[in-house]
């Protein structure tokens, strides 16, 4: 199911015209005309490399020639479309879905094969010209310690409401762990709430949290694991960013009753003080943005007691892909995360090395869990359309934000990402968890 496809411009209503002006306006100018000519001839060339059939107005085909059933990408305005690929990339494309440039019944399905291939969709003597022709970061989207409440609060602040549309009971917004999870499978959305709770207790297990323990969370969420650190007996601080998530994780703790225990506070987190014996944060690293991370690191290690742990779950992405791509400005960068940067492994391990005492000693590797979360948020959202209406989300925003999260479990799906449960010790502390 999607949104409904409409035929902008002409029946682009002014106020959701205003709200999102570069999805109305489809890009012009003679460079844009030119670069659009180019664009046209690269997606062709790259759809052919992928299992995906790619339908035209006039009845041309592109894709991959298989004898399976491939999902449909269905160009509606060709033009509109390479006009915006021509002019931003991937952010063209994802702007054309949002438009309905483009659609599909099988979204996932249509993004899964791209991102598989993505460090080879673009011909490598091509790819020299990234920085030349793609849109960069706004430095106003640079997450200092000034900018890093706004950024927070376009994604985090939108409204509770909106994000309890779609996620379980736990308000937890972060890869869920399944029992027993094979290839295959498809865990239905009553295991979702169990499998949450059950990667907070493992990421609670990697850190050595019991009773007595002094936690920091770094990044709140809506509290679930404030909730199940208190209840095994520790003290938990929790910084945020977020107002919102600030309010309801308040009060699901006083409700829980473990106000005693638990402070969240509005808090950035290069201004944490005081010492913990365990520090935990659920994909929080994402938004902190390259740059930034020796000061996320060596503020964990100068808060850290002695013998005290850091467990850190973190979307991950290949490392030449990082580099390759770090500089760029990116779809999910405009209208999702603003200022973030996927970290892999190696950057991790790399950076706490050069500017830390800590080091990387335990890594748990989970992205197919991760896309069964994504699948079961994505068919949970687009089921629940009508309520996020009456929140007073326009249409635009729902194909948006169906785009976000398809376009995150494909990457999952591919491989292209996946997201791990990092233990880090200061070198000399380890200490066996088992």
């Amino acid at each position: 199911m999607n949104a409904p496809i409409r035929n902008f411009p002409n029946d682009f209503p002014p106020d959701e015209a205003a709200r999102w002006p570069d999805v109305a306006r489809v890009p012009d100018g003679l460079s844009v005309a030119l670069r659009s000519s180019a664009a046209a001839w690269l997606f062709r060339h790259a759809s052919r490399r992928v299992d995906v059939r790619v339908e035209y107005p006039d009845g041309e085909l592109s894709g991959l020639r298989s004898s399976g059933i491939q999902p449909r990408m269905i160009i509606r305005r060709p033009e509109a479309f390479a006009r915006r690929v021509g002019a931003d990339g991937l952010i063209g494309f994802g702007e054309a879905f949002m438009a309905g440039d483009w659609t599909t019944d099988d979204l996932v399905g249509v993004l899964t094969p791209f991102a598989a291939r993505m460090a080879r969709l673009i011909p490598r003597p091509l790819q020299i010209l990234r920085a030349a022709v793609l849109p960069s970061q706004p430095s106003s989207e640079e997450n200092t310690a000034a900018n890093t409440r706004s950024n927070i609060a376009r994604h985090y602040d939108l409204s509770n409401d909106l994000f309890a549309t779609f996620l379980d009971d736990t308000m937890t917004y972060s890869s869920a762990f399944f029992d027993n999870l094979t290839p295959g499978t498809r865990p239905p959305w009553a295991d979702l709430a169990d499998g949450q709770r059950r990667k907070i207790d493992r990421l609670l297990d990697l850190a050595g949290v019991g009773p007595g323990s002094r936690v920091l969370e770094i990044g709140t969420g809506w509290g679930e694991l404030c909730l199940r650190a208190a209840a095994r007996g520790a003290v938990v601080r929790s910084v945020t960013l977020s107002v919102e998530q600030q309010q309801l994780a308040r009060q699901r703790v006083a409700d829980a009753g473990f106000a005693d225990r638990v402070t969240v506070d509005l808090l950035d987190y290069r201004q944490v003080d005081g010492e913990f014996d365990a520090v935990v944060s659920v994909e929080m690293i994402e938004a902190v943005g390259e740059k930034y991370w020796p000061v996320y690191f060596q503020t964990i290690d100068r808060i850290l007691a002695p013998g005290g742990r850091v467990a850190i779950q973190a979307i991950t992405m290949p490392h030449d892909r990082m580099s390759a791509s770090r500089n760029t400005y990116t779809w999910v960068h405009k209208y999702i995360f603003p200022g973030g940067q996927l970290p892999s492994l190696r950057a991790l391990d790399s950076v706490t090395r050069r500017h830390t005492d800590l080091r990387l000693v335990e890594v748990q590797a989970m992205g197919d869990h991760y896309a069964e979360t994504l699948r079961l948020w994505r068919e949970r959202f687009v089921g629940r359309h009508d309520d996020v209406a009456e929140l007073g989300f326009d249409s635009t925003f729902m194909r948006m934000w169906e785009f976000y999260l398809a376009y995150s479990e494909a990457g999952f799906r591919s491989g292209y990402l996946d997201v791990h449960q990092l233990v880090f010790a200061r070198d000399g502390e380890q200490r066996d968890t088992r």
